[in-house]
């Protein structure tokens, strides 16, 4: 297990049994790319090594249990979003104070502490 998530395979997300889907949520990347991935393994001198490893996880891995819980992980472009916001949010804070240091009412309240 990789981070406390498990290898499954997942049928109904994939083309043959599942495998390239599985193994795609397992490693966090999209399951297009891995299966343009082990196409380019097929021409490249693995074929055999490819169609065995393929045929041997579609066996041996489980089926994905329709309860499981999701293993998705926040993305980079999810994580700069927030981010995004929360600095947004921050800059409008920042204004919000900065609008009432420099403002008269400040600046007579201050004067009445002093007093």
């Amino acid at each position: 297990m990789m981070n406390g998530r498990k290898l499954w395979r997942i049928p109904q997300q994939g083309k043959v049994r599942g495998v390239c889907a599985g193994l795609a949520e397992y490693l966090d990347i999209p399951v297009r790319l891995l299966r343009v991935i082990v196409v380019l393994s097929l021409f490249f001198g693995l074929f055999m090594f490819t169609v065995v490893a393929y045929f041997i996880l579609g066996f041996v891995l489980d089926e994905k249990p329709a309860d499981a819980p999701d293993q998705h992980t926040p993305t980079a472009r999810d994580l700069l979003n927030e981010l995004e916001t929360s600095l947004k949010s921050d800059e409008r804070n920042v204004r919000d104070i900065e609008r009432y240091v420099t403002s008269e009412t400040f600046s007579v309240r201050s004067r009445f502490r002093q007093i």
